[in-house]
């Protein structure tokens, strides 16, 4: 079996030695170069192109940012940012995700050589997870979102002020842009739309608030006792678990601290679990693009309760991971490409609205 080729690429001397180190200390892996700008890892390429590429943000002669679009436009590669501004600057973080990384490791201003030590599991964890990543299915799904066509909503759809169905989606690695597509692809009525993406905490709050200046929704990220209504996805925040709650015909979030689930929090067999015990057959659960099993048991107990389970196929799949363990544990009534996702999404609306 071939090891994974990774490329670091750091203008710091001190990350690059230490990164290298434990991705090298890892029989499957082979660091193929660490070098200190863009230039130099385009240079170095042209000799042998990696598998996986560790980049910083801020280096000179040329961003990571540009650095990224370039690689995804030419050659794409899956691409792990490790960067202080991954946690100064959330914004920073969800632009390297939407234009293609498949995964961010945020890293300190200071204590930086002991953090990376200490997090060495977690790194070449999220290395051969990326490396499992099909980025190219992606950046072509990317292109063909336009072209998606929805089914109109009905016109009196915009008075009903309560619903009685909930969309639960979940998903990972390659989930940022996944769920793009797919809310994007949304008109302006749908049903209540329950999220947990797998994301750490300060992130959650500006990919709600870029999903919502793209979508004809309104997409936030979750606060306790939101309400979930028509036309409205709630996205739970980094670091938190999502419950969904019921009172009468109204349904609400609860989110809360608690243990990791599925090394997760949030978690979705977490959310999927309220699901399936408080909205049972009024609800839709969809499972996308992501590594592990998480949301695997969750969706399986959404179905035995009565629910419509939906997977998005292997071959829109940035990792198949989580959609594979869920159809094995038999929790997935359909499985369907991402640009279908949105309408099984609007089908459960139907026998809601008032005609």
């Amino acid at each position: 079996m071939s090891r994974i080729k990774v490329m670091v690429v750091d203008d710091s001397a001190v990350v690059r030695q230490v990164v290298a180190g434990i991705l090298s200390a890892d029989p499957e892996i082979e660091v193929i170069a660490a070098v200190a700008d863009p230039i130099l890892a385009m240079m170095r390429m042209k000799a042998q192109w990696p598998d996986v590429i560790v980049l910083d943000i801020e280096m000179p002669r040329m961003d990571g940012i540009t650095f990224l679009k370039k690689i995804m436009t030419e050659h794409p590669t899956p691409v792990v940012i490790c960067s202080t501004l991954a946690e100064a600057g959330a914004q920073t973080s969800m632009v390297a995700l939407a234009a293609g990384a498949v995964a961010i490791i945020t890293k300190p201003k200071i204590g930086l050589k002991q953090f990376l030590e200490d997090a060495s599991e977690d790194m070449v964890t999220t290395v051969k997870g990326a490396a499992k990543a099909n980025v190219r299915v992606l950046h072509a799904t990317a292109k063909n979102t336009a072209d998606v066509i929805m089914p109109a909503a009905d016109k009196h759809s915009a008075m009903i002020q309560t619903t009685d169905r909930v969309v639960a989606l979940g998903t990972s690695t390659g989930g940022t842009q996944a769920l793009e597509v797919v809310l994007t692809s949304l008109p302006r009525v749908t049903p209540g739309i329950v999220i947990v993406q797998h994301m750490p905490e300060k992130f959650t709050a500006a990919f709600a608030e870029r999903l919502n200046s793209l979508c004809q929704i309104e997409v936030k990220e979750a606060q306790n006792n939101d309400r979930v209504v028509n036309s409205r996805a709630l996205i739970a925040p980094g670091g938190k678990h999502m419950l969904l709650r019921r009172t009468g015909a109204q349904y609400y979030v609860e989110v809360m601290d608690g243990p990791l689930v599925n090394r997760h929090r949030p978690s979705v067999d977490v959310l999927f679990r309220s699901v399936a015990k408080c909205a049972g057959a009024n609800a839709l659960g969809v499972i996308m693009t992501g590594m592990g099993d998480d949301g695997a048991a969750g969706l399986a107990e959404m179905r035995k309760a009565g629910a419509r389970t939906v997977a998005q196929d292997e071959a829109s799949c940035v990792v198949y991971g989580m959609p594979k363990e869920a159809v094995k544990r038999g929790g997935v009534e359909k499985t369907v490409p991402l640009t279908g996702i949105g309408r099984e999404i609007m089908q459960q609306l139907s026998g809601v609205m008032v005609r």
